[in-house]
């Protein structure tokens, strides 16, 4: 049976509704099902319904939330809840991508708090976790991902475990043209489900890689088999090119 891998677009602040569907019109022109592939789409919490619905007759096509939060409701003004992310169709969430650590300071405690409520709502949490360029030059870079870890693998009940996907995401090859190759980022993929296993993890978890993944570097990165699948940003935004990378690997 081949790997399952995932192919996990992350738009950003880019594509309110009408261009969703626009680009969803010609996505589709462009890709059919593949078995053992997975397609997440993380858009604006505006266009999230759009998208879903756009994609709707494709089951491969997963659409979720860039972002939650861990209250169901509440005076949290310009936050999203997981009941009013399902209600508009996401399924899965981006949970401490690096941009919500370091440009808005969320803490590893509360991205462990947002997985767990993630999980109790039945959404699935795609957990992000990645150094900078100094904790990597300083020889940091499992300590950083552990300490990124250690709340979250404390919160995450053993059934539940099978659920949560994890992105590595070195922070210092997000959007800087540069990236980890290959090897490195497999490294770091194994050092991660080790330490989970070491606690009582006996599942394979999914780890995905996100740095500047493009078609260029997709196919040698996905070759890896410690690299389960990619989450990419820029290179995800033309149907076109997103469709040219969902094409590679396997």
């Amino acid at each position: 049976m081949p790997r399952a891998l995932i192919y996990a677009a992350n738009w950003k602040m880019n594509h309110g509704p009408r261009e969703a569907r626009e680009f969803a019109r010609r996505f589709l022109e462009f890709t059919a099902p593949l078995a053992g592939r997975e397609l997440w789409f993380f858009p604006p919490a505006v266009t999230i319904s759009a998208l879903v619905e756009a994609f709707r007759g494709r089951p491969d096509i997963t659409v979720g939330a860039q972002n939650v939060h861990w209250e169901s409701k509440g005076a949290f003004t310009g936050e999203l809840s997981l009941p009013l992310a399902k209600e508009v169709g996401a399924r899965i969430a981006l949970v401490g991508h690096s941009e919500r650590r370091h440009l808005f300071g969320e803490t590893a405690e509360q991205a462990a708090r947002k997985v767990a409520a993630a999980l109790a709502a039945g959404v699935v949490p795609l957990l992000c976790v990645g150094e900078t360029l100094a904790d990597r030059e300083a020889g940091r870079t499992e300590d950083t991902v552990r300490r990124q870890l250690e709340p979250v693998a404390a919160v995450v009940q053993p059934t539940d475990r099978p659920r949560l996907l994890i992105a590595y995401e070195p922070v210092w090859a997000i959007g800087t043209g540069r990236n980890a190759t290959p090897a490195d980022a497999a490294e770091v993929h194994r050092f991660i489900r080790e330490w989970l296993g070491g606690r009582g993890w006996r599942d394979r978890t999914r780890v995905l890689y996100g740095g500047s993944v493009n078609a260029g570097n997709a196919l040698a990165l996905l070759a890896e088999r410690e690299i389960d699948g990619v989450l990419v940003g820029g290179a995800s935004l033309t149907p076109d090119g997103w469709a040219e990378i969902v094409g590679l690997g396997g």
